[in-house]
């Protein structure tokens, strides 16, 4: 081989060197970002919501909608499909609202219209005049003060004027003689008030069970 042939061949096999090196330096930058996209791919699972934003904590997706039972005295009871996340409040208005007998009152005091509902939640409107809920005594009919049937014996010597008449046998002016006898002194039995000419006998048959004094 000549000197000229020695030559070429070394001149060929440094170019062929060269193009190795750089087909390397081509390639080596893809593969690495290959590894990173790898790994962000990784992380990206390990991070917690990163996935579908109605996920839970244990991957399933929370349902869209509820259901709720509305009962008592609305204008349409039965069962109502809300969104998740709906109110009392919409519960009732789904169900038209409150009927002409709901208990307003009582409603106010144990339905929190602003509570958020849950899947399978019942709503019961109390109506006018139905048992009231344990815990809260039912509405009396009756006004402050009014008693179909009285309490105990009216005492003589602290009676108002209206409970004195209201006994039997005892008028205005019976009323006015114990009045003005107790205030000069309290009366210390019936036979007291007998004795001091304030009842007469039959009174005293009148009031048994009815009155005292003492």
């Amino acid at each position: 081989m000549s000197r000229a042939d020695r030559i070429l061949v070394a001149a060929g096999g440094v170019a062929l060197i060269l193009a190795s090196a750089a087909g390397w330096v081509l390639l080596a930058p893809q593969a690495g970002q290959g590894a990173e996209a790898s790994q962000d791919e990784a992380a990206l699972l390990l991070v917690p919501g990163s996935g579908s934003p109605t996920a839970t904590a244990a991957g399933t997706p929370e349902p869209a909608t509820i259901v709720v039972d509305v009962e008592g005295a609305v204008v349409e009871p039965g069962i109502r499909e809300l969104r998740t996340g709906s109110r009392v409040a919409d519960a009732v208005s789904a169900a038209g609202g409150y009927a002409s007998d709901a208990d307003l009152e009582v409603a106010a005091a144990t339905i929190n219209l602003a509570e958020r509902l849950a899947d399978g939640a019942q709503i019961v409107v109390p109506r006018i005049g139905a048992a009231a809920p344990a815990g809260r005594p039912a509405p009396s009919a009756a006004g402050p003060g009014d008693s179909s049937e009285p309490a105990g014996p009216v005492n003589l010597n602290t009676a108002s004027a209206e409970d004195l008449e209201a006994l039997p046998g005892i008028g205005p002016v019976t009323v006015d003689r114990i009045i003005a006898a107790r205030n000069e002194r309290p009366f210390t039995s019936l036979e007291d008030a007998v004795e001091r000419g304030v009842l007469n006998r039959g009174q005293l048959r009148d009031l048994e069970g009815l009155a005292t004094a003492g």
